[in-house]
């Protein structure tokens, strides 16, 4: 199997972990792309008509995208171990996933608009969606982040990851100390250490 993908990105660095967790990280060979809405790449675009990452290419069937179906699709191959508390644990997925996507489109008008156009009630109603989300998290799906490694804990620790790496001063940890201190212990995985975007 080959993916697409960059290490800065947190829904690609969601499947890595996966990857890392699952013990297939040999199974596939990662393929660096560098894309964006401006500048989709071609040949992902010729995978994934979206342009988007992460995409996995694999043997006998179209390639898969979206961070979610990669996800369960390998999780389903190394025999069903990640998803185990049914819709609960899919709508945690869900809310980290939203996290992901709030930020993202924060980094895109911080980075790919001129400074003079940038909307900042756009990135204040996308930076209230992290922090939303973070409270949610803090208090409803404390539980689901304790005990055996599944998709919500691999999927909100992404999520934080990138929101510390590229909005620093976003604030999520005020209004969330639960969730603070379970990140700060979570990032000690080696997963976590192998897949941070300064250590490929």
């Amino acid at each position: 199997m080959k993916l697409y993908y960059s290490p800065a990105s947190p829904f690609v660095r969601k499947v890595v972990l996966v990857l890392h967790e699952t013990g297939q990280m040999d199974d596939v060979e990662l393929l660096p792309v560098s894309t964006s809405v401006t500048g989709p790449d071609s040949a992902l675009a010729a995978s994934n008509p979206l342009a988007k990452i992460p995409a996995l290419i694999r043997e006998g069937g179209p390639t898969l995208y979206d961070s979610r179906v990669i996800c369960e699709f390998l999780d389903a191959r190394a025999g069903g171990v990640l998803y185990r508390g049914g819709w609960d644990m899919k709508v945690l997925e869900a809310t980290a996933d939203g996290i992901m996507d709030a930020a993202v489109s924060m980094s895109y008008e911080k980075r790919l608009r001129p400074a003079e156009k940038q909307w900042d009630a756009w990135l204040e109603g996308q930076l209230s969606k992290v922090i939303g989300a973070c409270a949610a998290i803090e208090t409803r799906w404390m539980p689901l982040l304790s005990g055996p490694i599944n998709i919500g804990q691999l999927a909100v620790a992404a999520a934080l990851a990138y929101v510390d790496f590229r909005h620093p001063d976003a604030g999520w940890r005020n209004a969330s100390p639960q969730l603070a201190k379970w990140f700060e212990t979570f990032e000690t995985r080696p997963s976590m250490q192998a897949t941070r975007p300064d250590a490929t």
